[in-house]
């Protein structure tokens, strides 16, 4: 029998499970249509060889602190100047996590006075650094420019007096669709706005030389770009580019990244080999725009569902449990696909998450709308 101490988080699993909204582990099989690892750099020969060279030279595996003791080292600095250099940035800071970037960011920069104005699907990482910060804070429908700019003159109006901040994301990592970048720089410089884009979808993919949807305003001192290394770059960690005063003031305010064990210097090096490829290899990004085009066309041929243009592929479901039984059963085929539910995304549109990587082909991917088309048939049968 379950202690009392047990039985409260005992019966929030049960009612998780009555909900359709049980989380479990399930291990990598089959075709890989869930990660994001978009370039096929994870398991690249170019990435090992990277790692394997570094620790010949002596790079150590663990950081061993935080950056403001001992763990800051060479391959961190390194990585931050490349990086900068590479976004067209004036500083880069090398995070752990884009969670941990994200927390960091919101919840050390906006002050009490500011407003943040933020896209109602943003990540969940930016709602847990708002939600920790001082600065007021409210949601704008999804992708809707002028709610963000009628927000900010509201807040005028009502006497606000300190900085807005615009946060979205560039490309939304559950639906596939783009921020309307233009737009919201052109508001953010209009109102004296910070405009906080989160590329984690888009930089190695989008944007010239893969630099993301933002590459274009990322020199402005007041626009914030958070490059996650652990999507198409292949590796793990994040680089917020900024201005150096923005970095500064985070080296010494951020309490995330103040008080966490630095990044391993092992995958910042793996980080800065990531960051040659996307130079080196344009022929990566075209066979993975191709790519990408071509599922896009078989998810509207196969089952009549509108294409979002970039390589996440919603495939709307609506009831949860629905969901999960046509993902479990489409992984019994061989095809790793998995079901996203409330509350990542709204309630009542539980769907399939389709990510198209370089770890498949044309072959696969018709392969894989074909068994879906008929899976999806017997279940409405």
């Amino acid at each position: 029998m379950r202690t009392a101490g047990l039985a409260r988080y005992e019966r929030t699993l049960a009612g998780l499970e009555r909900k359709g909204r049980s989380r479990v582990l399930i291990a990598q099989a089959g075709f890989d249509f869930t990660s994001n690892d978009y370039l096929g750099l994870a398991r690249s020969d170019r990435l090992k060889d990277a790692i394997a060279a570094a620790l010949t030279r002596g790079v150590p595996v663990g950081a061993g602190g935080s950056r403001l003791l001992r763990g800051n080292h060479p391959e961190h600095e390194v990585l931050e100047a490349e990086a900068a250099a590479y976004f067209g940035a004036e500083r880069a800071l090398y995070f752990g996590s884009g969670y941990a970037a994200n927390v960091a960011l919101f919840s050390t920069l906006p002050q009490r006075e500011d407003i943040v104005v933020y896209d109602a699907l943003i990540h969940a990482s930016a709602h847990e650094g708002i939600a920790a910060g001082k600065a007021r804070a409210i949601s704008v429908p999804h992708n809707d420019a002028q709610a963000f700019e009628d927000a900010i003159g509201a807040w005028r109006r009502a006497g606000g007096t300190g900085r807005p901040w615009i946060a979205v994301e560039s490309l939304y990592s559950m639906d596939g669709d783009r921020a309307p970048i233009a737009d919201l720089a052109r508001i953010a410089r209009a109102h004296d706005a910070f405009l906080v884009v989160d590329e984690a979808h888009a930089t190695g993919v989008f944007g010239p030389g893969g630099r993301g949807l933002a590459a274009g305003h990322a020199a402005g001192e007041n626009v914030i770009a958070l490059h996650t290394c652990g999507k198409a770059l292949g590796v793990s960690g994040a680089l917020l580019s900024a201005s150096a005063i923005i970095c500064d003031y985070l080296v010494n305010r951020a309490r995330g990244f103040i008080y966490s064990t630095a990044p391993s210097p092992l995958m910042a090096a793996g980080v800065r080999e990531a960051l040659r490829v996307l130079g080196g290899e344009p022929q990566r990004r075209t066979s993975f725009d191709e790519l990408c085009a071509f599922a896009n066309a078989a998810l509207t041929s196969a089952l009549g569902a509108p294409a979002s243009g970039s390589q996440i592929l919603p495939v709307m479901i609506g009831d949860n449990a629905r969901a999960v039984r046509i993902a479990t059963r489409m992984r019994d085929h061989g095809f790793d696909i998995r079901a996203i539910r409330p509350p990542t995304v709204p309630e009542g549109t539980a769907r399939l998450r389709i990510a198209i990587t370089l770890n498949v082909d044309r072959d696969t991917i018709a392969a894989m709308f074909e068994r879906l088309a008929t899976v999806l048939a017997e279940e409405r049968a």
